[in-house]
C-alpha cells in the first residue's frame, strides 16, 4: 500500500524543526481501499483503535504502518533507532472550529506521522502549517493540504509549533507516535478514551 521509495527520496528538512514530507505516499487504489473500509468515527476528537471497527483495508493499513519496513525507513531518516520505542496511534474522522490552536506535541512523543485520507482539500482551513513560533499562524515555513495518501512527519521538540486555519467538517486523518515507553501508551490512549465523549461539548483545540 505505502510507496517506500517515495519516502526513501523525500529530503529531510530541518528548518525550524526537522520533517519531511511525501505526496502520494498512499497510492490512489489504496486510498479508495482504505476509505470504503475506513471506521465510523462517532464524532470530532481522536479514537484509538481499539475503541473502532477496524478491518479491510483501513487494518491493512495500520499494519503496514506499524511495520518493520517503515520503522526501518524513518529511523533512517530521522537518525535515530525507533525499534527501541513502541508506537501509538489515534484515528480522526472530523474537525471542529476550535481545533488546530497552534501547540507542540506533548513530551512524551518522539516522532510524530500524520497521514491523510481526504479527497483533494480545496478549503482554506484544516491545512496544517509547521511553524517557527507559538505566537502567529502565518509564520510558516510550510502548509500542508491534507490530500489522500499525503504523509507529514515530524520530530517532536519544544519548538515543533504547528496548527492550522479553522475548519469544520470531515477530515479524515491517521495520526501515529513513537513514544518514550508503554506506559504513555496507556496513559494517552485512556486520555483519548475519556475525551473523546465529552469534545463536542468542552473544545480543547490541541489537536494536530
Amino acid at each position: 500500500m505505502l510507496d517506500f521509495e517515495a519516502l526513501k527520496a523525500a529530503p529531510l528538512r530541518q528548518d525550524p524543526f526537522p520533517y519531511l514530507c511525501v505526496t502520494g505516499f498512499l497510492g490512489a487504489l489504496s486510498l479508495g481501499e482504505v476509505n470504503r473500509d475506513f471506521p465510523q468515527v462517532p464524532g470530532p476528537g481522536s479514537y484509538p483503535p481499539d475503541r473502532l471497527d477496524v478491518h479491510g483495508g483501513f487494518a491493512r493499513l495500520l499494519a503496514e504502518l506499524n511495520g518493520a519496513e517503515f520503522q526501518s525507513v524513518m529511523s533512517q531518516k530521522f537518525g535515530l533507532d525507533l525499534s527501541a520505542f513502541p508506537t501509538m496511534f489515534t484515528v480522526r474522522g472530523y474537525c471542529r472550529a476550535a481545533d488546530g490552536q497552534i501547540h507542540c506535541d506533548s513530551e512524551s512523543k518522539i516522532i510524530t506521522v500524520l497521514l491523510y485520507l481526504n479527497p483533494a482539500w480545496e478549503k482554506e482551513g484544516g491545512r496544517l502549517r509547521l511553524l517557527r513560533g507559538p505566537n502567529d499562524l502565518n509564520d510558516m515555513v510550510c502548509e500542508v493540504p491534507p490530500n489522500g495518501g499525503t504523509l507529514l512527519a515530524f520530530r517532536r521538540s519544544d519548538h515543533s509549533w504547528h496548527g492550522h486555519e479553522p475548519y469544520e467538517g470531515q477530515r479524515r486523518a491517521i495520526q501515529m507516535n513513537w513514544v518514550q515507553n508503554r506506559g504513555v501508551v496507556w496513559r494517552e490512549q485512556w486520555r483519548h478514551r475519556l475525551s473523546a465523549g465529552v469534545k463536542r461539548l468542552i473544545p480543547s483545540g490541541q489537536e494536530e
